[in-house]
């Protein structure tokens, strides 16, 4: 007995997790959602949040390295760091977009343009990483992403429906719940177009042998609970059943399809993965999700910049001006944050052999629209090749601090991991305060 306790208490949290869903899949005939684990109600920095301008962020992260200078940060026409790029002119005066932004260049003037973007990680896992965590990447701990620290300070929206959400092919540098709880991890959603997979009963199992199942499972927990009293993560599984029952049966799964949304509006978005994740984000916001990635991948462009480009950016350009303008018509862009970035950008030397660009941490753009932030604006200012930033430098623990300020997370707020070392939302970042109306 004394081992099994030993065994409950020392479990790791993707090890609960795991057990958790294996348990499930066996007993309920489902797959219980990664969140749910260590469900339990925990304190929360409540008493000291100031309500924020933002209630809920989505936000949209370009794997890779996404190209300032072909995106938002375009130089002179025909300069030797443009290539064939070529610019277009917005709805707002003096704000140019790389030529494949032609919707949301009808946008702008809801966006606000940063240009001056810096970080001290120029390979991909440590960029995203730092990215998403505003620390550093070290093998002796794994700190929460930015949705995390959302879902734990601010809490669910909904207490059916989990605070973190991630849409779209992502790895271990990307959103994560770090040191903190299981259910601030992200629920995964793999492909846009399946929803929220085995969370419906199996044809094989009817309601009846569901609910005999449950109260099965009910008496064999009593017992364990009765062996493990002291065990906060064995009262926890408990309650996280009881929550997966709960969504299983909610209204509010139906927020996870897409098939109930209006065709015209599925069009509008495009009619791809990346479209798809995005309208499922509106979707998951709207029924009180706090925080929801979305991710494209396929933007390191050592190769083939350009061409490479001319495919991934239109799915983008569509998506992002669709949802801005479905956030604005549904009266839901006002407290919703909607952030797009990357790890880096890339050089403006242009690789003669490849045609390609190579990654560039010393100068970047990034966009946030929504949340209390001005429209029509640009910070910051890179030199005439977009190599150096000249103006208005914007560190990426920075950029966290005005999401997080955004959101009403107060940046001196201190939580400590398991081993005892104080850590904060974006670390020693300031937000950009110029950017809030």
């Amino acid at each position: 007995m004394t081992r099994s306790k030993d065994l409950a208490s020392h479990l790791d949290e993707p090890t609960r997790r795991a057990f958790l869903s294996r348990i499930a899949a066996g007993c309920l005939g489902v797959t219980t959602m990664p969140w749910l684990c260590g469900a339990a109600s925990a304190a929360t920095a409540a008493g000291t949040l100031r309500r924020g301008s933002a209630s809920r962020v989505i936000y949209l992260f370009m794997s890779g390295g996404m190209s300032h200078l072909d995106s938002f940060d375009p130089k002179a026409p025909g300069s030797d760091v443009m290539g064939p790029t070529e610019v277009l002119a917005t709805n707002v005066d003096g704000i140019r977009v790389g030529q494949h932004f032609a919707h949301l260049a009808r946008q702008m003037d809801k966006v606000a343009v940063l240009n001056s973007l810096w970080s001290n990680q120029g390979a991909h896992a440590q960029g995203r990483y730092y990215m998403h965590t505003g620390y550093t990447l070290r093998g002796t701990i794994r700190h929460p992403s930015l949705g995390a620290w959302t879902s734990k300070l601010l809490g669910p929206a909904n207490p059916t429906l989990p605070a973190h959400v991630s849409v779209g092919d992502n790895d271990v540098y990307g959103p994560s719940g770090g040191f903190f709880e299981s259910r601030h991890f992200p629920l995964p959603v793999g492909d846009p177009e399946d929803g929220l997979r085995n969370a419906r009963l199996p044809r094989t199992v009817t309601e009846e042998r569901f609910h005999d199942r449950l109260e099965k499972l009910a008496a064999m927990d009593r017992a364990f609970q009765e062996r493990f009293q002291a065990e906060k993560a064995v009262h926890a599984y408990a309650e996280a059943y009881e929550q997966a029952v709960q969504l299983m049966r909610s209204r509010d799964l139906a927020a996870f399809d897409l098939d109930s949304e209006d065709a015209a509006l599925r069009d509008a978005y495009g009619r791809n993965d990346f479209g798809q994740g995005v309208l499922l984000a509106r979707r998951l916001v709207e029924h009180g999700v706090r925080f929801v990635e979305v991710n494209s991948g396929g933007w390191d462009t050592h190769n083939e910049n350009f061409e490479t480009l001319e495919d991934r950016i239109p799915p983008v350009d569509r998506a992002l001006a669709a949802l801005l303008a479905d956030l604005d018509a549904r009266g839901m862009l006002e407290d919703t944050l909607v952030v797009l970035t990357t790890e880096f950008g890339r050089t403006p030397e242009i690789t003669r052999d490849r045609n390609g660009r190579n990654h560039h941490a010393k100068a970047f753009s990034s966009l946030l629209a929504g949340g209390g932030i001005r429209g029509g604006v640009v910070h910051g200012r890179t030199d005439e090749r977009g190599d150096e930033i000249v103006e208005g430098k914007v560190r990426v623990t920075d950029f966290n601090a005005t999401i997080a300020h955004a959101l009403g997370i107060p940046i001196d707020f201190v939580l400590h991991s398991p081993s005892g070392r104080p850590f904060k939302v974006a670390d020693d970042g300031q937000p950009v305060l110029s950017l809030f109306a």
